[in-house]
């Protein structure tokens, strides 16, 4: 049932199994997440050599035993926020991916296309090869009604310097975008480029829409969703990672300078 009362344009610090009890049915156009992947990451303030005092600590993990309940469960309650012409954006490692699919399936997505986001290095590896890639699962659950926008970032006509389609390159299901480096900002452990959010909005969502994320992390959906004019909404467990990504929305600011400077 709809609540006409409920307000986006807001982040909230809570738990997203909890909070999604209390939003609306088919009240969300667009989902793009990136949930925790049960990898025992430990966050750790020096990996990739980042300087210590300006990683935010907490990342909230999930036991690799109670993965595949987690992610039924969190799917479950996105299925009823989002609209049947909506679609979802889910990243996964290779690890627990076979959880992400089989939620899917179960709880009645219907699978558009499998997306592979390759970025510029993995971690050194000496016993196996490098993993230098992340899973998109794109899925909707109406596949008739679903919104998507062939032409938002490329005229068909467009051609690049050696005279290939640009509309072509751009639709094509590997894409090859850098992770972003904040050096110098404070940030947290993992985040989403922003180049690869705005390349889902542009296809699936247009101006006003509203646009969740249940895992928001750093505020990179929220913030990308306000820049495009987008209304947004999401949930975010750690404390420090909620009150850094409403920082930067108050602000409209995508990078913050360290609180020590």
């Amino acid at each position: 049932m709809k609540d006409d009362s409920f307000q986006f344009n807001r982040i909230v610090q809570g738990d997203c199994l909890t909070g999604m009890s209390d939003m609306p049915d088919a009240c969300v156009d667009l989902i793009v997440t990136d949930p925790p992947f049960a990898i025992e990451f430990k966050a750790k303030r020096s990996n990739y050599h980042r300087t210590a005092s300006r990683v935010l600590e907490g990342y909230h993990e999930i036991s690799t035993a109670d993965y595949g309940q987690f992610t039924h469960r969190w799917m479950d309650a996105a299925f009823r926020v989002l609209k049947c012409s909506g679609s979802m954006y889910v990243f996964s490692g290779w690890n627990h991916l076979k959880d992400i699919l089989t939620a899917i399936d179960d709880v009645g997505f219907i699978t558009v296309n499998h997306l592979i986001w390759k970025y510029q290095f993995g971690v050194v590896t000496k016993r196996r090869f490098v993993t230098s890639h992340y899973h998109c699962l794109y899925v909707c659950k109406d596949e008739k009604k679903r919104k998507f926008f062939p032409f938002s970032r490329f005229d068909p006509t467009a051609r690049d310097t050696q005279g290939s389609s640009l509309h072509y390159h751009d639709k094509e299901d590997v894409w090859s975008i850098h992770r972003e480096y904040w050096h110098g900002d404070q940030k947290t452990p993992t985040k989403l480029p922003s180049e690869i959010i705005r390349k889902i909005l542009s296809y699936s969502s247009e101006e006003n829409d509203v646009i969740f994320d249940p895992f928001l992390g750093s505020g990179q959906v929220a913030v990308v969703s306000k820049k495009m004019s987008r209304r947004y909404f999401g949930f975010e467990i750690n404390p420090g990672y909620y009150e850094f990504a409403k920082k930067r929305l108050d602000q409209n600011a995508y990078r913050l300078k360290p609180d020590d400077e």
